[in-house]
């Protein structure tokens, strides 16, 4: 007499969450009509919203997308595009990171600014003491240590207790978000101007610009980080760690991963990430910042994560678009009368049709989800 062979049914919950990481989602759609209805259709939606409601306000929305999309491409544009991307990249990809674990890091604008305020404030102190290359990559380490300093007590509170990170990560970056502006206008603020703000740093010791171009190699560095975490989101053992803790924390410690480490180690890197890219910002693009000045990139590049599936490589085309969006939008909305906030308007449509898609979608089996299944049932929980 032999024993049945084990199916994927007779497993337990852990194991089928587990084996569900490892196979993609099933669905009846192709790879490119799925992209089409979950990732092209929000985009087009909301540009045909967003066109009617400026054509009620007056304005031609053919010849005012027509400007932001030359604006953003032709002539000088796809440098400021480019350089644009930079900081939305890297903030991407620590959002993404954070999401596939299940681990909702909303403390993004916090991690930057603070980040932001103290690479701004001491580096034309550290670059005119230390060599060029050794301070900046001091001024980055800076930045990075900032980032897992402020998302610990959220990772570990989360890991020791459970308790919901959504929470904590939002006070967490309100109170770094007052910290940044009580230090610009304090120990960083530049004495000799009256508006309170850091000094500027020399063009000279900025980020250099890539050979030929007016856009700095801070955009380099963001593709590079994005290409090597792809890899290791999607081929690695860490990958596959963070993608179990993702479909289910009990999975991760079935399968013998300290869960508590793998959450601590996985927002610790959301959140260095973070900060990491108000560094890049302020020695490749400003060189100073002033007081209450948020760009809320976290903000704006949410619902492009998502759309890209939580990959880190389907996010550059994504964030290459919202880029283009920004900084031909900006010029193209002040030459045809509109506030430069019609933009938010735009990504505020795209993520009212990503749930309007999301609803049907699991219901008329349109493709799989834009959230993982675990990172769906932990915002349920919220």
């Amino acid at each position: 007499m032999t024993a049945s062979t084990p199916t994927l049914e007779d497993a337990g919950p852990e194991t089928r969450a587990i084996e569900a990481t490892r196979r993609p989602q099933s669905t009846k759609l192709s790879q490119g009509l799925e992209v089409v209805i979950r990732t092209i259709t929000p985009v087009v939606l909301a540009l045909v919203v967003g066109g009617l409601i400026i054509w009620v306000m007056g304005v031609n929305p053919l010849d005012f997308y027509g400007d932001i999309f030359y604006l953003g491409i032709a002539g000088t544009g796809w440098q400021k595009t480019l350089t644009a991307m930079a900081p939305l990249l890297i903030i991407g990809l620590g959002l993404i990171i954070a999401f596939r674990a299940q681990l909702w890091n909303l403390g993004y604008n916090g991690a930057y600014l603070i980040a932001a305020a103290v690479v701004a404030g001491t580096a034309p102190d550290i670059l005119a003491t230390l060599p060029f290359a050794v301070a900046i990559v001091l001024l980055f380490a800076i930045a990075v240590v900032i980032g897992v300093v402020l998302g610990f007590l959220p990772a570990w509170l989360k890991a020791k207790y459970g308790t919901n990170e959504i929470i904590t990560s939002l006070m967490v970056s309100f109170i770094a978000i007052s910290g940044a502006n009580i230090l610009v206008k304090g120990p960083f603020q530049d004495v000799e101007v009256t508006v309170p703000q850091t000094r500027v740093l020399d063009l000279n010791l900025m980020l250099p610009y890539i050979p030929g171009t007016r856009v700095h190699v801070g955009f380099v560095i963001a593709i590079i980080l994005v290409l090597v975490f792809h890899y290791i989101l999607t081929k690695s053992s860490f990958g596959l760690k963070v993608d179990i803790l993702g479909a289910s924390p009990k999975a991760a410690t079935h399968a013998g991963l300290d869960a508590r480490k793998l959450i601590i180690t996985v927002f610790l890197l959301s959140s260095g990430m973070i900060a990491f890219a108000g560094a890049i910002d302020m020695l490749g693009l400003w060189g100073y910042m002033r007081t209450n000045w948020n760009p809320v990139y976290g903000d704006k590049v949410l619902p492009f994560v998502f759309l890209a599936r939580l990959n880190p490589l389907g996010s550059i085309p994504l964030i290459a678009f919202y880029a283009i969006l920004a900084t031909g939008g900006t010029i193209a909305a002040q030459q045809a009368g509109l506030s430069v906030d019609f933009l938010l308007i735009i990504v505020a449509l795209i993520l009212f049709f990503m749930t309007v898609i999301e609803y049907l979608g699991n219901r008329k089996d349109l493709g799989k989800s834009y959230l993982p299944a675990g990172l769906f049932k932990s915002a349920k929980k919220h």
